[in-house]
């Protein structure tokens, strides 16, 4: 692994130097009271290292060996490190075998160990030694031997305040960014009722329509094909499933201009993508989606906007697997609007969405920023970058025996003195 270029007054060390990685003391539920918190892998976010939730003994009783922590323990998720799942514990409490309770203090701040274990630096190794394909961990001696950067200790608590900070107002500004694409939705959401209702053009409809008076369901040709045998088709042609395109094949069941509707899945009720959607030219439709031909004097285009406006709740059959049956979708109620009026709805709906279209592309463009930002402040808390000047105003305080070399001879000499005595061998007279 390449080594950065430190400030003179820090070491680059191994993991195994400050932490006795891999050392953990075990406790079975036994050894627990009913309010001791238990941590799962599950529990922590990846990346972001939040907290998803916490439970007790008494409502998670474990039937496993546990290791114990520490409040202000550092908490390394070892299994599929590549998730970075790392936290630092606010009370004591037991946890997974697959998370490594680690403590450097007092000569390390775990804080700022925290911290170092999150870098792209300490990743990449990790993701270089880790053993173990599907589930992949960091064993002892890997860990034992992994990189670690050593600043003088006081240096380490500005680094940590400093990244405490400004990660945290990282966070914040991702969860305001991550809270947009919803509010994104609910916009079109109110743009299609608006649409359907006549406000969008100021026009009361008189009445509405069954969809199957508007426009003709050609689901006959429909043909679905198994992942296998597509295999043996593969091709250029889109082949269509309930939510879109699914694979390209060599043929095609339909060709022109058509509205799909979904039959069947979960996207029925979640909405998670457009329940009907326009295709345009040579398409393979499988039986997971109807297939709509508008008629005269009717704009598919509105067609689509009148059913993604539609909560479809009272047409769909069936909870374990939504199904939107085609005597359900002939019976839709599409509201009355006359072509021209049909036309213009479409054209402000169009507007309206690629205004947020563009919202949202600026909204991802900014969170893959945000998403670096949080790597790129780290490798410069790490390289010494964000405490320069403090280095320059503080040169008594990293110098000496308050430098890092320092600190990791009084480490050792506290790791000799904390081993055992060996036992002196017993004189034998002849």
């Amino acid at each position: 692994m390449t080594q950065c270029e430190l400030p003179p007054e820090w070491l680059h060390i191994q993991l195994g130097e400050i932490v006795s990685y891999g050392k953990t003391q075990k406790c079975v539920l036994a050894d627990v009271t009913g309010d001791t918190w238990v941590l799962e892998l599950e529990d922590v976010e990846k990346e972001s290292s939040r907290l998803l939730g916490r439970k007790t003994a008494k409502e998670r009783p474990f039937k496993s060996t546990k290791n114990q922590f520490e409040k202000g323990n550092v908490l390394y998720g070892k299994l599929r490190p590549y998730l970075n799942k790392v936290v630092v514990a606010d009370t004591s409490g037991v946890c997974t075998t697959e998370i490594i309770p680690l403590d450097a203090e007092p000569f390390v701040l775990n804080r700022y160990l925290f911290h170092w274990l999150k870098t792209r630096d300490f990743l990449n190794y990790v993701n270089q030694v880790s053993y173990g394909v599907n589930m992949p961990r960091l064993g002892t001696k890997d860990g034992v031997a992994a990189p670690f950067v050593l600043a003088p200790l006081a240096e380490q608590k500005v680094i940590a305040d400093k990244l405490d900070t400004l990660l945290a107002q990282v966070e914040n500004t991702k969860a305001r960014l991550e809270r947009i694409p919803q509010i994104l939705k609910r916009f079109r959401q109110s743009v299609l009722a608006a649409a359907v209702s006549g406000r969008l053009i100021d026009v009361q409809p008189k009445s509405a329509a069954k969809l199957e008076d508007l426009v003709d369901i050609e689901n006959g040709a429909r043909k679905p094909v198994s992942a296998t045998i597509r295999k043996n088709l593969q091709g250029t042609v889109p082949y269509y499933g309930a939510t879109g395109i699914v694979d390209y094949l060599n043929d095609y069941t339909h060709k022109g201009r058509y509205l799909l509707v979904g039959e069947d899945g979960a996207n029925l009720l979640s909405k998670s993508k457009d329940l009907a959607f326009i295709v345009e030219g040579k398409m393979w439709v499988n039986n997971h989606a109807h297939v709509l031909k508008e008629r005269l004097g009717v704009n598919l285009d509105f067609v689509k906007i009148a059913i993604n406006s539609l909560d479809l709740t009272s047409w769909i059959t069936g909870s374990a697997q939504p199904k939107l049956t085609k005597k359900s979708l002939c019976s839709l109620p599409i509201t009355n609007f006359t072509i021209g009026e049909q036309t213009e709805i479409v054209r402000r709906v169009d507007q309206l969405f690629a205004h947020a279209d563009r919202i949202e592309q600026q909204v991802n463009s900014a969170l893959a920023r945000v998403d670096k930002l949080t790597q790129s402040i780290l490798a410069k808390a790490f390289r010494g970058e964000l405490t320069e000047q403090w280095r320059k105003d503080n040169p008594e305080l990293i110098s000496g025996e308050n430098s890092a070399e320092a600190l990791l001879e009084r480490i050792k000499a506290e790791k000799a003195a904390s081993k055992p005595a060996k036992k002196a061998r017993k004189q034998t007279t002849a």
